[in-house]
């Protein structure tokens, strides 16, 4: 754990992304708690305590994500945790707003963040990136026989994720001396959407595998799709 002393996760007020920044300062690690509120930031910051950091961090605010890439200047671990379902539409039945508003936090987000803060990263020498994906994103998965052929229910959401697959691969391509890799954290009892509200899925077992993939030692994998149990998940 010593070769990793920083890290920033994105949506850490609350889920599965509060659970993360609370395992990486347990860890040893300075946590900045990334959230678009800040006030939320700084109550979640306080609750996990020593070593926790609050950071207003609009991920979806080119300003706002510049303005926090300027406060820090080195970086270890950045975990692109924040993302929204806006409605469980299948294609014929979606709107092309559903699809914008989807794709901005859970895709072109991380783009922006992860590109403005890898001048940080790079002062790193252990520097790790995990996105926060889903399964639903798995095309594998999505496929007749696979566990989430459902009848394209979620179009949005859920091929958001996969593209942030795709992107997690391109980027590890990109940045060979970076362990990058994508997490389906399985279903949480977060407020994500109600499905998420109700479920019985312990986020902090997602924040778990997370944490593993943000501490990897420097022959980890790279560019791969893990299932929160530690077995890959099929692209």
């Amino acid at each position: 754990m010593s070769n990793f002393s920083t890290a920033l996760v994105t949506g850490a007020n609350k889920g599965i992304g509060r659970h993360i920044a609370q395992q990486l300062a347990a860890a040893g690690l300075q946590v900045y708690v990334g959230s678009r509120n800040l006030a939320n930031g700084s109550a979640a910051a306080a609750e996990i305590g020593s070593g926790a950091r609050a950071i207003q961090l609009d991920v979806t605010d080119q300003a706002s994500i510049d303005a926090a890439a300027a406060a820090v200047p080195s970086l270890d671990v950045l975990v692109n945790n924040a993302g929204i379902i806006v409605d469980g539409a299948a294609p014929p039945d979606a709107t092309l707003d559903a699809f914008r508003r989807t794709y901005e936090t859970n895709l072109f987000a991380v783009l922006a963040v992860t590109n403005a803060f890898l001048p940080a990263l790079r002062h790193s020498p252990n520097p790790r990136i995990v996105n926060i994906s889903s399964g639903t994103g798995s095309l594998t998965w999505s496929a007749e026989g696979g566990q989430f052929q459902t009848g394209g229910s979620g179009a949005a959401y859920r091929s958001s994720k996969t593209a942030l697959n795709a992107l997690t691969l391109f980027y590890a391509q990109a940045l060979p001396d970076f362990r990058v890799n994508a997490l389906a954290p399985g279903l949480r009892r977060t407020d994500l959407n109600p499905r998420a509200a109700a479920a019985d899925g312990d986020p902090a077992e997602a924040a778990e595998a997370a944490v593993r993939l943000a501490l990897l030692p420097d022959d980890g994998p790279t560019g791969r799709f893990h299932h929160y149990d530690g077995t890959p998940a099929p692209w």
